[in-house]
């Protein structure tokens, strides 16, 4: 990417460039003064402009507002930089448009993860504009992404610090719009929750998140079970408790159950999917009544719980195949929160990555600092199949394993495949080096793998990738055809 950087300590300018160019593989242009950078950007527009604030002259806030005349914030993200950090200066830099706003000295692991989402926005718009069915709604996503409303500035609220988690990066859209949702749900303790998604996605995160909302304020106590891993003949005294001799062998004493150590807070019924079927209809009713009887008991407990449920399972489908109480269904489907996989936010992974990265080179004693530009194609190209926690694995594996300050294609071990290096042309399957599994090859279900990455790596523009495969256009829809797109 094509970066202006301007600044008029040639030092500070230097090392940023230095870093830019030698360890990020950007294209750098370096300027001293605000009206020596208004002559470069006219001759040449530049995707990306980090200046500083106080400078000589046209300062960084009169420099953007002269660029902004010209070009709009999909066009050029302007990244300010200033060694005062006050809290008015950067209020006044976001409205005037700026995408990101940073303290001298720079902390390169926050640049990284600032230029990684400029260019993972700036990719989304080019393909917008390049057309296909969905360009113009991909396209006006892009502006509102980069308004001047802080919460759609990247860098702006990319991270909630969650208790009991810590911090939690919020890159794309689609996350942000689930942490939303989750901090909405919050205030109403009596609407149930389900949060759906794939194994790793980070549901019991979000989970906390509607438990802890804005976390100025005390909650109760979170309390999670895990539904698939209990003996079905022991779930319902773990969920309700039971009395004294409710049953042979019940503690003499008997006990609460899993629904009264929540009071005052939320109860987290992980793969709720695998909740026994003589057990939901007892769960409805505790949604609907708000009240439980232990195991034994007649005496009845008011309860005040949020319950919260989370599955990786198609409840819907279920349903109809009477897997799961629809009645239940309908009801814990009042709070809906779909966690995407990250196959299908891939402007998360780098960012998620250097986060990640920080934090275990830190935890680990690691000199690791930011992820070459190599080794962020190679972490692109995969599909992480076990979504945030796959990566996070991976990226404590290799902190681990090396120590260096640029993290490296060779590092990277994922899943069975071995380190993921860029061969050849940097394709993934070389000619002459394809390697064939033993036994068989679908090459149909191959060929549907490749047309679906395909049409990612271009953000489903489908000209794009036909011609990225060599295939004219009908021919490319006939292979989409087959896959019911």
């Amino acid at each position: 990417m094509r970066i202006l950087i301007v600044d008029d300590d040639a030092m500070s300018r230097g090392a940023v460039a230095s870093f830019l160019s030698e360890d990020l593989g950007h294209e750098v242009v370096e300027c001293d003064r605000g009206e020596r950078a208004l002559e470069i950007f006219a001759e040449n527009p530049f995707p990306a402009v980090i200046s500083d604030v106080k400078m000589p002259g046209i300062d960084g806030i009169e420099l953007l507002h002269k660029i902004r005349k010209t070009r709009s914030p999909d066009q050029t993200c302007f990244v300010l930089m200033t060694g005062f950090g006050d809290m008015e200066t950067a209020i006044q830099a976001l409205r005037a448009g700026a995408c990101d706003f940073l303290l001298k000295p720079l902390n390169i692991e926050e640049l990284a993860v600032v230029l990684s989402r400029i260019e993972e926005t700036i990719r989304q718009a080019d393909g917008a504009l390049a057309g296909g069915p969905d360009g113009a709604d991909r396209a006006a996503g892009a502006g509102q992404r980069m308004s001047g409303d802080p919460g759609g500035i990247p860098g702006a609220s990319a991270f909630v610090d969650v208790p009991e988690v810590g911090r939690v990066g919020l890159y794309s859209d689609a996350m942000r719009a689930a942490s939303s949702m989750a901090q909405n749900l919050h205030s109403y303790r009596t609407v149930p929750v389900l949060i759906e998604g794939e194994t790793g996605t980070g549901k019991e995160i979000m989970a906390r998140m509607v438990h802890h909302g804005s976390g100025d304020h005390k909650v109760g106590p979170f309390v999670t079970v895990n539904c698939s891993a209990i003996t079905p003949t022991l779930f319902e005294s773990e969920l309700f408790g039971y009395e004294k001799g409710a049953f042979t062998g019940a503690s003499g004493s008997g006990k609460a159950g899993k629904l009264e150590q929540a009071q005052g807070g939320t109860l987290f019924l992980d793969e709720i999917g695998d909740l026994p079927p003589d057990l939901q209809p007892k769960l409805l009713r505790v949604l609907q009544q708000r009240e439980m009887y232990r195991v034994g008991s007649v005496q009845k407990i008011r309860l005040d719980v949020r319950l919260i449920g989370a599955t990786n399972k198609e409840l819907e489908a279920m349903v109809s195949a009477g897997g799961f109480r629809q009645d239940l269904y309908y009801r814990l489907n009042v709070g809906r929160i779909f966690v995407p996989p990250l196959r299908d936010r891939p402007e998360d992974i780098l960012p998620l990555a250097q986060m990640f990265l920080k934090k275990f080179s830190e935890r680990h004693g690691r000199r690791f600092r930011f992820i070459g530009a190599e080794a962020r194609k190679v972490l692109g190209r995969h599909d992480w199949p076990g979504n945030v926690r796959e990566l996070e694995n991976t990226i404590e594996r290799l902190t681990l394993l090396h120590d260096d300050e640029e993290l490296k294609p060779e590092y990277l071990s994922i899943g069975d495949v071995g380190p993921l290096q860029a061969v050849g042309n940097g394709a993934a399957l070389d000619p002459g080096k394809i390697v064939l599994p033993p036994d068989s090859l679908d090459l149909e279900l191959l060929e549907q793998e490749i047309v679906r990455k395909a049409l990612r790596k271009f953000d489903g523009n489908k000209s794009k990738a036909a011609a990225y495969l060599g295939l004219s256009r009908g021919a490319f829809y006939t292979r989409l055809r087959r896959q019911g797109k």
